[in-house]
């Protein structure tokens, strides 16, 4: 029989279940699919916001979105489409309860629990697909699908059952530009533009040091490299303010580094004026580029 058997909701950073939807089966072939679950739900945020994984007789679908993955266990015939419409219900209800700060400040397990009692109620529902509301809208679902297939976990991706390794991040490579980032601000405009300025003057600078070489073979070809080193970062930084990419404000971080270290090896060709605005519009950059995250997906489901 096609049904949804089992929900939960966790948090991605850290796998922390939030809530999940009371157990009631037994069956031996289901305990060992949320053991699956169980130890995909610690990894979310190495894989796509939409992905379903095949264990047997039970399919395991899940989607990640602002911070916090959406889970559950049904029958490997259970349709596809109704599967992600009922994780979408769940997001739905879940962002408009929950705020972000108390979702982040929770440190003990289940700490959402009262959640279970939505979770039931549209289990049931989603149990008995003719009596579904007509606000389900399955047709916008099958469109997303098709034009947005989930990705199809396999046990390569997952490792041993009892110790899940680390998805190839090869993989992944064709999936992950599809996030989007959030609208840009004026303070992230600004940042960026200001950031360009600094990649030119430092640019600019980096070519008069290569003709006084020319001209004097004193010169120290060194600072021709700190020069280009701060061009780069300059510009590295644009980029990840303007592109999603794995690792992004780690990136950040060491290239605002490398524009400190820049900055410090040419102090004796700059003031302390030119200096300190060089270091303030790359941390003002790498702020900017913290504060632009992943975008979650609007919660506006044609309700």
């Amino acid at each position: 029989m096609s049904m949804v058997l089992f929900a939960s909701v966790v948090r991605v950073r850290d796998g922390l279940p939030l809530s999940a939807s009371t157990d009631y089966e037994q069956d031996r072939e289901l305990q060992e699919t949320k053991r699956h679950l169980k130890g995909l739900s610690k990894k979310l945020s190495q894989f796509p916001d939409r992905c379903t994984l095949k264990t047997g007789k039970h399919t395991v679908n899940f989607t990640s979105s602002l911070g916090v993955g959406y889970l559950m266990v049904c029958s490997e015939s259970y349709p596809s489409v109704l599967a992600f419409c009922f994780l979408d219900e769940l997001q739905r209800e879940f962002i408009v309860t929950y705020d972000t700060k108390r979702i982040n400040g929770a440190v003990r397990p289940y700490s959402f629990i009262e959640f279970d009692n939505f979770i039931q109620k549209t289990k049931q529902r989603y149990n008995s697909p003719r009596s579904l509301s007509t606000r389900v809208n399955l047709s916008d679902m099958q469109t997303e699908i098709k034009l947005r297939p989930p990705y199809q976990v396999s046990p390569e991706d997952l490792g041993t059952l009892n110790g899940f390794s680390q998805p190839s991040p090869s993989k992944y490579k064709g999936i992950a530009p599809n996030q989007m980032l959030e609208p840009v601000t004026l303070a992230g405009l600004v940042s960026c533009v200001l950031s360009l300025l600094c990649g030119g003057l430092n640019l600019l600078r980096g070519v008069h040091a290569i003709e006084s070489i020319l001209q004097n073979e004193e010169e120290n070809f060194n600072y021709v490299i700190a020069f280009f080193l701060g061009t780069v970062a300059c510009l590295y930084q644009c980029y990840l303010f303007a592109y999603c990419t794995l690792w992004r404000n780690s990136k950040s971080f060491l290239a605002f580094a490398l524009i400190c270290l820049c900055n410090m090896y040419l102090y004796e060709l700059r003031n302390l004026w030119q200096v300190l605005f060089h270091v303030t519009v790359g941390a003002f950059t790498t702020l900017q580029i913290r504060l632009r995250q992943p975008q979650g997906k609007a919660p506006d489901y044609n309700v």
